[in-house]
C-alpha cells in the first residue's frame, strides 16, 4: 500500500526541517520498511514544495544522480534517480559557501542547457543533442539529510536526489561537435591530482543520461523545459569536502572550474 498523504507530508517536512537545521535524520528505509520509489518521489515533491513556498525558491532545472558505477558502488545504490534544482542552490565560480550543508561531497559532471523542450517517453540521444543549446563543466556539491549517508535508493530519492549546491562554468560549448562519451575530466583537490573519468562513465554517455531523465519524467507527466539546466551525473567518485578546501577540474573540450569552499 502506498503511504498516505499525511505520512508523505510528515516525512517531506522532516527533510525540509533537517535542511534548515543542518541536522540529519535516520534513514527512511529503516523506519518505513514498505516505502516504495513512488512514495519517495511524493515525499521529495512535498519537500521541494516547502522550499518553493516558504523559502521563495524557484526551479531552474533538474539533476540526475547515481549514474556511474563508481558512485553506485560508493553509495550502495544501483539505480539512477533525479531531483530538482532551485536558484538558491546555484553559485558562481570562485568562493562557494558550504557552511549551510551537512555532509557535502563534490562531484564533477557535464551540465546541459536546453533550447527546446524534451518530453518523454521515446526520447533518444539524438533528440537530446538536437534540443541542447550548450554544455558546461559543472561541480555539484551533493549533500544528504540522511545520517552518515546511510542511504538506499528510496532515501536518496525522497531527499531530492541528495541535492546540495552546484556551480556551472561561464564557458558554454556547442555539443554538436563533441564526442561527449569520450570527454575526459581531471579533478584536483588542494592542488593535488584527485581523480579522472570520461563521459562514458555516465550511462555510457551523458546524452543517454539526459534521455533517461526525459523518459522517466515523461511517465510522470513532467517535461524538461527549454532554458533549464540539467546535471547529467558524476564522472568521478564523490569527494568529501570542508570549508578551506579548493577543488578544480578541466573537462577536455568543455571547460574548467576552480572553487574555494568557505563557510
Amino acid at each position: 500500500m502506498p503511504l498516505n498523504q499525511s505520512d508523505v507530508k510528515h516525512l517531506g517536512g522532516e527533510l525540509y526541517r533537517s535542511m534548515l537545521s543542518k541536522s540529519t535524520v535516520p534513514p527512511l528505509t529503516d523506519r518505513v520498511p514498505n516505502i516504495t520509489i513512488d512514495d519517495a518521489y511524493n515525499i521529495s515533491r512535498h519537500y521541494l514544495d516547502l522550499r518553493l513556498q516558504k523559502n521563495r525558491e524557484t526551479v531552474v532545472g533538474k539533476k540526475i544522480g547515481v549514474t556511474s558505477a563508481a558512485v553506485q558502488s560508493m553509495l550502495g545504490v544501483y539505480s539512477p534517480d533525479f531531483g530538482f534544482l532551485t536558484d538558491a542552490m546555484q553559485f558562481s565560480d570562485g568562493d562557494v559557501p558550504i557552511g549551510q550543508l551537512i555532509q557535502p561531497r563534490a562531484e564533477a559532471e557535464i551540465a546541459f542547457r536546453l533550447k527546446k523542450m524534451l518530453r518523454g517517453p521515446g526520447i533518444t540521444t539524438g533528440d537530446v543533442l538536437a534540443a541542447t543549446d550548450s554544455v558546461m563543466a559543472c561541480f555539484e556539491i551533493v549533500d544528504s539529510r540522511i545520517e552518515n549517508w546511510k542511504i538506499k535508493i528510496q532515501d536518496t530519492v525522497a531527499d531530492n536526489a541528495s541535492c546540495g549546491v552546484f556551480v556551472v562554468s561561464d564557458m558554454h560549448v556547442d555539443a554538436s561537435d563533441l564526442d561527449l562519451a569520450a570527454c575526459k575530466v581531471r579533478v584536483y583537490k588542494n592542488g593535488k591530482f584527485l581523480s579522472e573519468g570520461e563521459g562514458s562513465a555516465v550511462q555510457g554517455s551523458p546524452l543517454a543520461s539526459i534521455a533517461w531523465l526525459a523518459n522517466t519524467l515523461g511517465e510522470l507527466g513532467v517535461a524538461l523545459e527549454a532554458g533549464e539546466l540539467l546535471l547529467s551525473g558524476s564522472l568521478v567518485p564523490l569527494e568529501p569536502i570542508v570549508p578551506g578546501d579548493v577543488m578544480s577540474m578541466n573537462i577536455e573540450g568543455i571547460g574548467s572550474l576552480n572553487l574555494n569552499f568557505v563557510e
